[in-house]
């Protein structure tokens, strides 16, 4: 029996392929390539010295999710798959709509008729909307500030109208803060195609000179320093929290958040990459991004009480991998 990792040659979905491996579990990989690259294959193959199976495969496309359950047997989805650019969400909704709801609803469907009764679902911290900081799994769900953070949101009320009728089903809805870092091999991380929307990925690449400056959406927020703050987590933590979410999963539908439950400003990040890996990081600022709120951090509590789960790695060890991954590329020829 397999594990199922949409999206498995993403950022996330990469990381936690490789957790699942370590972990034990068998995984077949499903990704459209749309912001992943096939490369990735080859690293987690090298990486955990297993053939793992792959399609490259939208999971939007009803025959196609359906043609892989017929050939592997699945035992539980991970689902990653979906767009997650936040201001590109409020610029292309409809895109963001089509893509991040209808693949939810064809892997449920596929759950359901091969009864696979696992699945662990990538949410994200967004569904909180403008809550007050911590966010808590018991809060209500306020209208989100962008279309990225409204697709989560259905994608969570989907899979929670599927379980209430079939109960048999178990469901984890994790819902995560802003992944950074990389493998402390330096062999996979983050690697977005073109112009990165985030944070990290855009600072190491100006410290390696592929971009000219960091900018810096907005320095007018009412937090300390003016900057942005957010739940940065590595993703190592990341991807071990859904390895212990899948190995705890019950029926019904069971929510998580992943984040460490401390706020990092944009300004703190900065520093804190120049400081650990001795180097400048120029900037400037430039006006907010549409949807952005100042804060969100989480309470991080219930995963560890639940799940056994807690992030473990520093703010330093993010800005050392992340950096130590972007100086490989050339190596491994992931362009």
């Amino acid at each position: 029996m397999s594990i199922l990792v949409t999206g498995g040659l993403g950022y996330i979905g990469s990381h936690t392929v490789n957790a699942l491996i370590e972990a034990g579990y068998s995984v077949v990989v499903a990704d459209n390539l749309s912001n992943s690259k096939a490369q990735v294959l080859d690293v987690l193959q090298q990486i955990t010295n297993k053939n793992i199976p792959f399609y490259q495969i939208d999971v939007t496309d009803e025959q196609a999710v359906n043609d892989l359950f017929e050939k592997h047997p699945i035992e539980g989805v991970m689902h990653f798959a979906g767009y997650k650019a936040v201001g590109e969400s409020v610029l292309q909704p409809l895109k963001y709509y089509q893509n991040n709801v209808l693949s939810t609803i064809t892997l449920a469907n596929a759950c359901k008729q091969f009864q696979v009764k696992k699945f662990v679902f990538s949410s994200s911290a967004t569904v909180y909307g403008d809550n007050e900081v911590p966010f808590k799994e018991t809060m209500s769900l306020l209208p989100t500030t962008n279309p990225y953070g409204e697709t989560k949101a259905m994608g969570e009320r989907i899979l929670k109208d599927w379980v209430n009728s079939d109960s048999s089903f178990a469901v984890s809805l994790l819902r995560y803060f802003n992944p950074i870092g990389a493998h402390p091999s330096g062999l996979l991380g983050e690697s977005p195609n073109g112009i990165p929307n985030n944070l990290m990925p855009y600072v190491t690449q100006v410290a390696k000179g592929k971009l000219k400056e960091l900018q810096v959406f907005g320095n007018d927020y009412p937090t300390s320093d003016g900057t942005g703050v957010r739940d940065y987590i590595h993703v190592m933590d990341l991807a071990e929290g859904h390895v212990a979410a899948l190995q705890h999963v019950t029926p019904g539908v069971h929510i998580y958040n992943l984040g460490t439950g401390a706020g990092t400003s944009v300004f703190e990040i900065i520093q804190t990459f120049e400081r650990v890996n001795a180097i400048k990081i120029p900037y400037k600022i430039v006006n907010r991004r549409p949807g952005d709120l100042a804060f969100y951090y989480a309470d991080a509590t219930k995963a560890k009480d639940e799940l056994g789960w807690y992030a473990k790695r520093t703010l330093e060890d993010m800005c050392r991998d992340a950096w130590h991954f972007e100086k490989s590329l050339n190596l491994i020829q992931i362009k």
